[in-house]
């Protein structure tokens, strides 16, 4: 692995600099959906990303609703608690997939895109840090729901603030990861990725 520049890093990036996303100008987004090699990966990557941002934001939604009493503790939890679970083995499975099968794949593709992909893989890092500390403050809020209202209030901002923080770093990782992705399958198929 790479020793990363800081401005890099996911809590730190903004975009992808040209040299990374070097086909991103040769693919521009609003043209992706029309190209010949867009296909069925493609579509399908981009259907699990928009999935995923979803989730997160109903989750994010959900956990408002709670903070600003529009959700009682009992019906918030029977409500929350689950897709929680869902969506945090949903985010570790799909970023299991990419580094097991996807990412070496797109590596092979082109040198260039190695450092790249060695980038989002860093990312994914950072993320299941961000993952545990979140799932680490989701338990002790569903406690504290338990132990009544004033208990839960100061849980349920910590939780919002891990929660917050896991959605805007995946957000980040999300474009970044299609501005390399769609671009590479564009370029040279899906077939050498299947």
């Amino acid at each position: 692995m790479h020793n990363f520049p800081e401005a890099l890093l996911l809590p730190n990036r903004l975009a992808l600099p040209a040299e990374i996303a070097y086909l991103r100008d040769k693919y521009p987004m609003p043209q992706w959906r029309a190209h010949a090699n867009y296909g069925e990966l493609a579509a399908f990557w981009l259907q699990i990303h928009d999935a995923l941002r979803e989730q997160g934001r109903v989750l994010q939604q959900a956990t408002l609703d709670f903070r600003e009493g529009r959700s009682d503790a009992t019906r918030f939890q029977r409500y929350f608690m689950p897709r929680l679970g869902q969506y945090l083995q949903h985010l570790e499975g799909h970023h299991h997939i990419e580094d097991a099968h996807y990412f070496p794949r797109f590596r092979g593709l082109d040198p260039r895109m190695v450092y790249g992909f060695d980038l989002l893989e860093n990312d994914h890092e950072i993320i299941h840090d961000a993952l545990l500390g979140t799932a680490d403050s989701a338990r002790t809020f569903r406690q504290d729901l338990a132990r009544g209202h004033n208990a839960a209030r100061h849980s349920a901002d910590t939780y919002a603030d891990t929660a917050d923080r896991l959605l805007a770093l995946l957000e980040q990782h999300l474009g970044d990861e299609e501005e390399l992705v769609i671009p590479g399958v564009l370029e040279h198929s899906e077939r050498p990725l299947r």
